[in-house]
């Protein structure tokens, strides 16, 4: 995982717009969602330092990730994103693939 350079991670983000998508998102303690398929239709990424990321989804659903510090596009073309505290630990995350993830 490299630190988020908005303008790189929101290209590859982008990347998936007009396509089907896998979703992975898990924020600490909060919320657990694996292998949801949406139609993404357009995506977001904003801030400075920690970023937020946002996808709408078929049309009229909306994803929004808070607090995201580094990404990286694995060797099956999955989008990683993920947020760090400053202690190293993880405390939420958003991946994209346009497979479903291993459960």
């Amino acid at each position: 995982m490299i630190p988020i350079t908005r303008m790189e991670a929101e290209a590859e983000l982008r990347k998936f717009v007009g396509s089907e998508a896998y979703i992975h998102s898990e924020a600490t303690s909060f919320v657990f969602v694996r292998n949801f398929k949406v139609q993404v239709t357009q995506a977001f990424i904003a801030g400075e330092g920690s970023f937020r990321a946002a996808l709408r989804f078929d049309g009229h659903g909306w994803l929004r990730m808070e607090a995201l510090t580094h990404y990286e596009v694995d060797e099956h073309g999955r989008l990683l994103l993920a947020g760090y505290d400053d202690k190293g630990r993880m405390n939420v995350a958003l991946h994209l693939g346009r497979e479903p993830f291993p459960e």
